[in-house]
C-alpha cells in the first residue's frame, strides 16, 4: 500500500513540474527577444548615461563661469581686460543661457564704445547679432548685422560677418518654407557664404563647415558628405564643434540617400557632444527624438523629448522652445496608445495565472480523491495532508495574486481612459491659442504693425495660463481619486485637517501629496511642475508630516494606498 502511494503521488508531482517549467518557460518567451546589440543601441545606451551626467557637466559650466564673474567683479580693472573677461563670460553663456549671454553681448558693446575701438565695436555688435540670431529673432538680427562698418576691417571680423549673414539667411529660408521666397533666402545666403570662405584658410576647420553646408543648400550631398567627413577625420573638433558637424551631416544621409540608420547614430553622437559640451541652444537631441518616433522607439523618444524640453527651457529662446513643444504633443499622444498595449499583456498574464490555478486546483482535486481511496495511517496520512495543506496555500496565494491583477487593471484602464481625454483636450486647447496667436501675428505683419505683436505677445498670460493648468490637473485628479481628500484629511486631527469649498482647487500642500500619489516623487521635478524652490517643496512636506498623526514613513506609505476609484464587488475573485 505504501508503495502504490509513493508512486501515485511521485508521478503527480513529477508531471506537475514539467507543466509549470513548461508555463514558466512560454512566460519568458513573450518577455526575451535575444538579439546581438547594434550601433545604434550602443550609442543610445552612452547617450542615457551621458544625460544622466549632465549636471555633471552644467556644473563645470559654472564653475568656469564664477571664476570669470569673479574676475571682472573688480571695478579697478582697464577696459580692455573687463572687454577680455565680458568677451569670455559671453562666450560661455552663448549656447549655455540665452538671456546671459545677450546681457554680456551688450556689456561688450558698452566697453568697445567707452574704448572708442572701431573693431571691438564691431565685434561686439557681432555677437549679440548671433545671440539674437540663435534665438530666432532675425529681424534683430539683420538690423544689429547692417549696423556693422565693414570698412577698414581686419579679415576675422568680415569672415564672422559674413557667416553670420549666410546663416541668418538659410536660416530664414527653413523658417519661411515658401518655396519661392526660400529659393530668394539660399541664393542670399550662398553668396555670404562664397565671401566667407573666400577669406579663410584652407587649413581652417570653419572653411570646410561653410563650405559644406553651402553645399548642402544646393542639394550637392556628396561634396558636403565629403567636407564634413573630413573635419571629423582630420581637424579633430572640441564637443560643440563635433555636434554641429555631425548634425550637419545627418541632414546630408536624411536628405540624400535616406540612410535613416546612418542619420540616427550621428545626431546621437551630436547630442551626446551637445550635453558633454553644457549646450543648450542645440536642436539634437529634439532630433534624435523625432528620429526615434519614426522608427517606433515610443518610450526612448519621449524621455528624451523630454530632456530636449528641459534644455530648451533653459536657454531660453522662444524659437527653440517653440520647436521642441512642437513635437512633444506628436510623441506623447502616440506614447498613450501603448497603454492599450500594456492592458492586453497584462490580461494575457492574469489568463496564465487563472490556468495555473486551475490546474492547481484539478491536482489538489485528484490529489484529495485518491487520498479518500487510500486508507493509510501514521506516517502516510501525515504527509499526504501537509500536500493538500500546501496546495490549498498555494491556491489561496494565486487567487489573491488573481485578485490584486484584476484590481490593478481596472484601475489602469480607468486611469488610461480619463488621463488620454485629459490630455487631448488640453493639446487641443493649447493649440487652438497657438492658431489665434499665429493668425494675429501673420495679420499685424501684413500691415508691418510691430506694436501690435508686442501686445500679442504680452496678451499671453503665462501665470494665467498655469494656474488654469493647476485647477485642470486637481479636477481630473479628484476625479480619478475622488477619496483622496476625506483620506488625507484622516491623518490629522480635527484641527489640523484640510477644509476645501466646493469649487475650490487643491492648495499646495495637498497637491504635493497629489503629484506623489500618481508616481512624481522626486522633489525637483514637483517644483518645476509647481514653480516653486525644492527647499519650500521641502519645507511644505516637513510641515504637513509634522502635522500628521502619523510617522514620516508611515504617512507617504498611507498616500500611496489611496486607492482611484471604488472597486464593485463583482470584481472579487474570492
Amino acid at each position: 500500500m505504501k508503495n502504490i502511494i509513493t508512486n501515485i503521488l511521485a508521478k503527480n508531482i513529477v508531471h506537475r513540474r514539467y507543466l509549470l517549467v513548461a508555463c514558466l518557460v512560454f512566460i519568458q518567451a513573450l518577455n526575451t527577444d535575444v538579439f546581438a546589440k547594434s550601433d545604434k543601441e550602443n550609442l543610445l545606451e552612452e547617450l542615457h548615461k551621458t544625460v544622466l551626467q549632465k549636471k555633471t557637466y552644467e556644473q563645470k559650466k559654472l564653475q568656469q563661469i564664477n571664476v570669470l564673474k569673479s574676475k571682472l567683479a573688480n571695478q579697478s580693472l582697464p577696459l580692455t581686460e573687463q572687454f577680455e573677461l565680458c568677451n569670455k563670460l559671453f562666450e560661455e553663456y552663448k549656447t549655455f543661457q540665452y538671456d546671459a549671454a545677450f546681457s554680456y553681448a551688450l556689456k561688450l558693446r558698452d566697453i568697445a564704445k567707452k574704448l572708442q575701438d572701431p573693431v571691438k565695436v564691431n565685434y561686439a555688435k557681432l555677437q549679440l547679432s548671433f545671440t539674437l540670431l540663435s534665438s530666432g529673432m532675425y529681424k534683430e538680427s539683420l538690423d544689429s548685422l547692417n549696423s556693422v562698418a565693414l570698412q577698414k576691417m581686419p579679415d576675422y571680423i568680415l569672415i564672422e560677418y559674413y557667416v553670420l549673414m549666410s546663416r541668418c539667411n538659410y536660416e530664414l529660408a527653413a523658417y519661411n518654407d515658401t518655396p519661392y521666397y526660400a529659393e530668394q533666402y539660399n541664393k542670399r545666403g550662398n553668396v555670404y557664404s562664397d565671401s566667407a570662405t573666400a577669406l579663410m584658410s584652407k587649413n581652417d576647420l570653419q572653411y570646410y563647415f561653410v563650405k559644406g553646408i553651402r553645399e548642402l543648400k544646393e542639394r550637392k550631398y556628396q561634396e558636403a558628405e565629403h567636407d564634413f567627413k573630413l573635419i571629423l577625420d582630420k581637424f579633430n573638433p572640441n564637443f560643440h564643434d563635433y555636434a554641429m558637424v555631425a548634425s550637419s551631416l545627418a541632414s546630408v544621409y536624411l536628405e540624400g540617400d535616406g540612410n535613416r540608420e546612418t542619420a540616427t547614430n550621428l545626431m546621437i553622437q551630436a547630442a551626446i557632444a551637445d550635453i558633454k559640451s553644457s549646450t543648450k541652444e542645440g536642436v539634437a537631441l529634439a532630433y534624435v527624438a523625432d528620429l526615434l518616433y519614426q522608427q517606433k522607439h515610443d518610450d526612448k523618444a519621449y524621455h528624451l523629448i523630454k530632456e530636449a524640453l528641459n534644455d530648451a527651457s533653459f536657454y531660453g529662446a522662444k524659437l527653440r522652445l517653440k520647436h521642441v513643444s512642437g513635437i512633444l504633443p506628436v510623441i506623447e499622444g502616440n506614447r498613450l496608445s501603448t497603454v492599450e498595449d500594456q492592458k492586453n499583456r497584462l490580461f494575457i498574464f492574469t489568463s496564465i495565472v487563472s490556468i495555473l490555478s486551475l490546474i492547481v486546483i484539478i491536482f489538489a482535486f485528484i490529489i484529495f480523491k485518491q487520498l479518500k481511496k487510500l486508507k493509510v495511517v501514521g506516517t502516510e496520512i501525515n504527509e499526504t495532508n501537509l500536500k493538500l495543506q500546501t496546495a490549498n496555500h498555494l491556491l489561496q496565494t494565486t487567487n489573491q495574486v488573481l485578485q490584486v491583477k484584476n484590481n490593478e487593471l481596472q484601475e489602469a484602464n480607468k486611469i488610461k481612459e480619463e488621463y488620454i481625454g485629459y490630455s487631448f483636450n488640453m493639446y487641443a486647447d493649447y493649440l487652438d491659442k497657438l492658431e489665434k496667436i499665429k493668425r494675429s501675428i501673420e495679420k499685424k505683419l501684413v500691415t508691418k504693425s510691430l506694436e501690435g505683436i508686442g501686445q500679442v505677445l504680452d496678451s499671453i498670460n503665462m501665470k494665467k495660463e498655469r494656474e488654469a493648468l493647476y485647477i485642470s490637473f486637481d479636477k481630473i485628479f479628484i476625479k480619478l481619486f475622488p477619496n483622496f481628500v476625506p483620506a488625507f484629511n484622516s491623518f490629522f486631527k480635527d484641527q489640523d485637517k484640510y477644509v476645501f469649498q466646493a469649487d475650490q482647487p487643491l492648495d499646495l500642500d495637498v497637491r504635493i501629496f497629489a503629484l506623489i500619489r500618481i508616481g512624481i516623487s522626486d522633489h525637483e521635478q514637483i517644483a518645476k511642475i509647481l514653480e516653486y524652490s525644492v527647499r519650500t517643496i521641502y519645507n511644505h512636506k516637513t510641515k504637513v508630516k509634522s502635522k500628521s498623526i502619523l510617522s514620516n514613513d508611515e504617512f507617504e506609505k498611507k498616500i500611496m494606498e489611496i486607492k482611484a476609484f471604488e472597486l464593485s464587488s463583482d470584481t472579487s475573485l474570492t
